[in-house]
């Protein structure tokens, strides 16, 4: 595939660039290369993780430390996609389901957060990536939704690849409950939505349909690209597998499917 006429470039991270092993991330064979060639190209490049447990600037310095070259705004997840959603709905206030790292993340960056009588006042619920979870905690968040509260996710997918194989996700499975207990559905405000296409758009300086999508997801990377008509690559070395493009309806078929990373390289 020709890709001298794409304007940017994204990622993902887990199972494309790297995959995680606990605490340990292994760097796929050829990542710091096909970075190296688009940076060289003076083409902009953005890594888009549906992780949330973390902020952004935190997932950046631990691709660093593992070798991976990516600069903290180059770095993107659901907690910087989901202020452009608050942005285009006009939405001032969040109940949040997640971690501390998040909550603190949010806040520097202006978001509103409530909690306790007011939680059920919210604008949005917002599920990213919790650390621990009670009952109590569950049912405010439900009856905030009750009351006319939208339900956001990070994802909705239930698996992202690992190491060892897929690792659940937390977030999913969080949402899943609150959806089933107040018949709504989540709104997905990571990959694959417009939030993220916006968000992404926004800091690379460049279209949806000008980007390439680089990822090992057909339900969140290919679906992302193809939801703003982008180049879409799927690399077999993550949770898809060894999918074929003919097995797949029409309109989630990547253009083009590679093994690993590393053959992006003589492509660039």
């Amino acid at each position: 595939m020709r890709l001298d006429d794409v304007q940017a470039f994204v990622f993902d991270v887990d199972g494309t660039l790297v995959h995680r092993a606990g605490s340990e991330l292994q760097v796929q064979p050829g990542a710091r290369e096909v970075l190296a060639r688009i940076r060289a190209s003076g083409r902009p490049l953005v890594l888009f993780t549906n992780g949330s447990h973390e902020a952004p600037e935190e997932f950046a310095a631990d691709l660093r430390a593992a070798g991976v070259p990516v600069a903290d705004d180059e770095l993107l997840t659901p907690l910087r996609s989901v202020q452009s959603y608050l942005r285009t709905h006009a939405y001032d206030s969040m109940l949040l389901i997640g971690n501390d790292p998040a909550r603190e993340f949010l806040g520097r960056e202006g978001v509103r957060i409530v909690d306790g009588a007011d939680a059920t006042r919210a604008d949005v619920v917002f599920v990213a990536t919790p650390g621990a979870l009670d009952f109590p905690e569950l049912e405010r968040a439900a009856r905030t939704i009750l009351e006319g509260a939208a339900l956001l996710t990070g994802s909705f997918a239930p698996a992202y690849a690992g190491a060892n194989g897929p690792i659940i996700s937390r977030g999913a499975m969080t949402a899943a409950a609150l959806a089933k207990a107040t018949g709504v559905r989540p709104v997905i405000v990571g990959k694959p939505s417009r939030a993220a296409l916006q968000t992404i758009s926004e800091r690379v300086g460049a279209p949806p349909r000008e980007l390439a999508v680089i990822g090992d997801d057909v339900t969140m990377d290919i679906a992302l690209g193809r939801m703003g008509g982008a180049r879409t690559i799927l690399v077999r070395s993550g949770i898809s597998g060894r999918v074929e493009p003919e097995d797949l309806p029409q309109r989630q078929r990547p253009d083009a499917v590679i093994d690993g990373i590393v053959e992006l390289v003589d492509w660039l």
